[in-house]
């Protein structure tokens, strides 16, 4: 099947900010491939949402630090819709710990999906994207500010974004766009969930702004990158926070 609308895949999209890039993405036209790891009945309302915009929509468990995960995906993303325009890299895991109390396991898991995952996608989308498509990863802000407990996770967002860099001018002459989006703390469920009050207050005043990010304030950048007037933008990093760093 070939599909008329333009076509994305977000990874780690049955919630939170992917959810919320997924749902934006078909707002301005896009069927959309939604991957989960885990969490089946939130991707498909995830996917029932999107319908309800307008478009087609499909969703695909898939590890993406697993590689025949990923194959599998874009499979059936091609087989769906017979065509990729839009990758954004949205799955990940942060968890924070002094770098001398993490575990073998936790680097494993957190480098895992969050490095190797980029790595597997990128690789798919650089076979198999239509020339002028874009490709969007999902970086930290957290890079940039240095604070104790973020030492592994960090390491892993500063390789993504090594990629994004070195990834833009890998794919010179099919004029694809890769990027990256650097979110702030971002008020979802994941981030809120056991933080007091005072805690969640000071993270918000980090900013000058003086609030928490809202899913819907990166899927716009998101929405900007995917969209024809992003064009000159190309092996960037924009850091969505806010102005905190």
């Amino acid at each position: 099947m070939t599909s008329t609308n333009k076509v994305a895949i977000v990874t780690g999209a049955s919630r939170g900010i992917g959810a919320q890039i997924a749902l934006r993405l078909a707002e301005d036209g896009y069927n959309v491939v939604v991957n989960y790891a885990s969490k089946e009945k939130e991707a498909l309302e995830v996917v029932e949402q999107l319908k309800c915009v307008g478009v087609d929509a499909l969703a695909v468990q898939g590890d993406v630090s697993d590689a025949a995960a990923v194959v599998a995906l874009f499979d059936a993303a091609e087989s769906k819709f017979g065509r990729l325009d839009l990758l954004v890299n949205n799955a990940g895991v942060l968890k924070t710990q002094p770098l001398v109390e993490h575990s073998d396991e936790l680097f494993i898991q957190t480098f895992g999906i969050n490095v190797q995952g980029t790595f597997n996608t990128l690789r798919e989308a650089g076979k198999r994207m239509k020339d002028g498509g874009r490709i969007i990863n999902l970086s930290s802000s957290a890079v940039a500010l240095n604070m104790p407990g973020y030492a592994i996770y960090n390491g892993s967002k500063a390789a993504v974004e090594a990629f994004t860099r070195t990834f833009a001018k890998e794919l010179r002459g099919r004029n694809i766009t890769v990027n990256a989006v650097a979110p702030g703390p971002v008020a979802t469920e994941l981030f809120l969930n056991g933080k007091s009050d005072e805690l969640i207050q000071s993270l918000a005043n980090m900013n000058p702004l003086q609030r928490l990010g809202q899913p819907d304030d990166i899927a716009a950048v998101i929405a900007f990158l995917a969209s024809e007037q992003s064009g000159w933008i190309n092996g960037q990093v924009i850091r969505a926070n806010g102005g905190m760093a």
